[in-house]
């Protein structure tokens, strides 16, 4: 029998709804923060988005608030809760505004310095390798329902880059982000698009 050929890995990253700590700025890592009403509408309005694809397999975060994101986006059957979609650690950080932290540490980016008691770069870059690598012994189309700083790390080593440059890959609440290989160099990885929030896409 001839083994089949592993489908190419696409992963579709969507960043969870709108919380209320995430609208004023606070880090958001272990603490369950609930939806707001409109992170809950802007989770269903994804809904037609998500639906021009077809999924092998949907992954969701274990916070409450990538799940329940997942669920109104229409996937709740069949989800797989995976921890290593969990959003940064941000340890002492954890409810903190960027301002506040930058008011001691004038020069501090999470994905450079990490976050004291929380998750160092290399600490990320080893939990996010480990997240392609898994995946991409799956591959075909995969949904992810995770978190903003994740995605960045995501990005940035999907394109082999250093975590550092997780800060220029920012992720609205409630948008679509497809990362997958060139069509016409299938060995090179890139982002295919990036923070599509549902109601700029016609």
């Amino acid at each position: 029998m001839v083994a089949q050929e592993a489908k190419p890995l696409r992963l579709f990253y969507v960043r969870h709804g709108e919380t209320e700590w995430a609208l004023s700025g606070k880090h958001t890592g272990k603490t369950d923060v609930p939806l707001t009403k409109n992170g809950e509408a802007g989770a269903q309005a994804l809904q037609p988005l998500l639906g021009r694809y077809t999924f092998d397999h949907v992954l969701s975060s274990p916070r409450t608030r990538a799940y329940s994101t997942c669920v109104l986006a229409g996937y709740g059957d069949g989800v797989q809760i995976d921890p290593d979609l969990a959003e940064w650690d941000y340890g002492d950080y954890e409810g903190l505004r960027s301002a506040e932290i930058k008011n001691g540490r004038p020069d501090w980016s999470v994905f450079r310095d990490g976050c004291p008691n929380g998750e160092s770069p290399d600490e990320m870059t080893a939990r996010v390798d480990r997240v392609i690598a898994r995946l991409s012994m799956l591959g075909g189309n995969i949904a992810l329902f995770s978190h903003g700083h994740f995605g960045g790390a995501l990005a940035t080593r999907w394109l082999d880059l250093k975590m550092a440059e997780g800060e220029h890959f920012p992720l609205q609440p409630a948008s679509l982000s497809i990362l997958g290989p060139n069509p016409s160099h299938p060995d090179v990885r890139v982002l295919s698009m990036w923070n599509v929030l549902p109601h700029l896409v016609a």
